[in-house]
């Protein structure tokens, strides 16, 4: 009798110990569970901001025409600026639509020039600043004849105010700015001519080889370390300080003290002087 009560106790004993076993394995299997659970889905990139680049071509009774027009990426950061750009776009391109059109309809026969039209505008970022984007813009225009004609505009982008102004009324005046440049944009200017003629230029009163003024260039303004506006471009178009043949002439200068004093007081603070 004393050894079955025994072996009940016994046997009573190891099924307390082998269920202890099993509630303390629980516990940690559903702690594993929390641990693994599904990791929070990634937010999708956003896709990258490209650049706008239109073309519209087309032929008609021996004419053709062509138009391009396009503008970098950091242009269409800024809606604004963008929606600018179209409607200059849509314009041009109307415009040319007529002009050309007029052309097929009364230009001789012969005259394959005559109808023939072709229009190019490529911006381009000069600097890309925290509160400034300062652009150029490189074109070509030919309406017929023997030649077209081509050039440089140029815009800034004011972020804060948002909006756009040519490079040069960022400055009190263009004989403002001229007379901060002094006789170094003389006299850069006869050093280019002197290469691409072959010989010094001498000041004899005629157009070809006087100093033309600001107010008949395009003025850009640029940086060289991203933080401010350091550098000025000066540039004069086909026929402003040569002949045609001798294409167009950029020059470039750092901002000295004389510049920023040129600055127009609420533009001030986004010149400094550069080297």
């Amino acid at each position: 009798m004393y050894k079955s009560l025994f072996l009940i106790s016994v046997a009573l004993s190891s099924a307390g110990c082998s269920q202890s076993a099993d509630d303390s394995a629980a516990p940690v299997e559903a702690m594993n569970a929390r641990v693994e659970a599904p990791a929070t889905p990634k937010t999708p990139a956003q896709p990258a901001v490209t650049g706008t680049t239109f073309e519209d071509d087309a032929e008609s009774n021996g004419g053709k025409r062509t138009f391009d027009y396009s503008w970098p990426a950091a242009v269409n950061r800024i809606p604004e600026l963008a929606a600018r750009f179209e409607a200059d776009r849509a314009k041009q391109l109307a415009e040319q639509k007529d002009d050309w059109q007029e052309a097929i309809e009364t230009s001789p026969e012969e005259c394959g020039a005559c109808r023939n039209r072709d229009f190019e505008k490529e911006w381009k970022v000069v600097a890309d600043l925290d509160d400034w984007l300062s652009l150029s813009a490189d074109f070509y225009v030919y309406t017929g004849g023997a030649h077209g004609n081509h050039g440089k505009s140029s815009l800034v982008w004011d972020r804060e105010g948002r909006r756009g102004m040519k490079g040069v009324e960022l400055f009190n005046s263009a004989v403002a700015l001229e007379t901060a440049l002094g006789a170094k944009l003389c006299d850069a200017l006869d050093q280019e001519r002197a290469k691409r003629r072959g010989e010094p230029v001498t000041r004899d009163g005629e157009w070809s080889t006087d100093c033309p003024g600001i107010d008949e260039a395009t003025v850009l303004v640029g940086s060289s370390d991203g933080t401010a506006f350091n550098r000025i471009g000066i540039y004069f178009g086909p026929y402003v300080a040569g002949a045609y043949a001798e294409g167009d002439y950029e020059l470039d200068f750092p901002v000295t003290a004389s510049v920023l004093d040129a600055v127009k007081p609420q533009f001030a603070s986004a010149f400094k002087v550069g080297s």
